[in-house]
């Protein structure tokens, strides 16, 4: 913290201060924006890349010797790396699986029993 040696005598050099204070604020708060960007990028594209490796893997695997689950899998993959590919976030992947694991239930009516 600053003493009061160190704060200016007049209202507008204190202005000032805080002015500048505030700038470079913002101006750290944008780079750390721009650097966590750059890091959700950078590992949404090399999910990207495993999931054609393990594509091409599994397109290996299914010419040599058929297998429908292989098959299922690389369909599965590939659908995925479509959705990564068009650009989905990975909350609304997270969204989507939760809402996939939801069911609706109907709720329980009991009857009155009949005399």
């Amino acid at each position: 913290m600053n003493s009061s040696a160190d704060l200016p005598p007049d209202l507008a050099a204190a202005h000032a201060i805080i002015l500048a204070e505030r700038t470079a604020r913002l101006a750290a708060e944008a780079r750390l924006a721009e650097a966590a960007n750059a890091q959700k990028q950078s590992s949404t594209e090399a999910l990207i890349a495993h999931l054609k490796l393990e594509i091409e893997k599994l397109r290996r695997t299914i010419y040599g010797a058929p297998s429908e689950w292989s098959a299922r899998l690389l369909d599965q993959l590939e659908l995925e790396l479509e959705e990564l590919e068009a650009g989905a976030t990975e909350d609304e992947l997270a969204a989507e699986r939760a809402a996939g694991k939801m069911q609706t239930v109907r709720s329980f009516e009991r009857r009155r029993p009949e005399r």
